[in-house]
């Protein structure tokens, strides 16, 4: 059974980037949210498992998210891919719950690497 993915970016070429990634059989089971506030409202109504998660984004950012989540007290693994990549920003969204930090644009070899490290794959 595949997992329930959410992918949420307002770049729709990131979203495709990411979405091509994912294991094939995984693809059936993925929603999009192109920012902060569909995320969340996903999340909420949903139960997803998996979020890749971009951090700069208009209205509810990244780190909106991560704190809305915590505040739903959500069980989501979260990968967070961003261009954003300060040694700050990585210990910032971690300490929130995100399991890895990935560049953006996010290589298929590193987003599958982290899932196995993580045993999501």
């Amino acid at each position: 059974m595949s997992p329930s993915v959410l992918i949420c970016d307002d770049s729709n070429m990131a979203r495709k980037q990411v979405l091509r990634s994912l294991p094939e059989e995984w693809k059936d089971s993925v929603q999009i949210a192109c920012n902060g506030a569909e995320a969340l409202t996903i999340l909420r109504d949903n139960s997803i498992e998996i979020l890749f998660l971009d951090l700069t984004m208009p209205g509810i950012d990244g780190i909106g998210v991560l704190q809305g989540i915590q505040k739903l007290n959500l069980n989501c693994s979260v990968f967070v891919i961003s261009a954003d990549i300060q040694p700050e920003m990585q210990s910032k969204v971690k300490a929130l719950g995100a399991k890895e930090f990935m560049r953006k644009p996010v290589q298929a070899d590193v987003l599958l690497n982290n899932l196995r490290q993580h045993g999501l794959l």
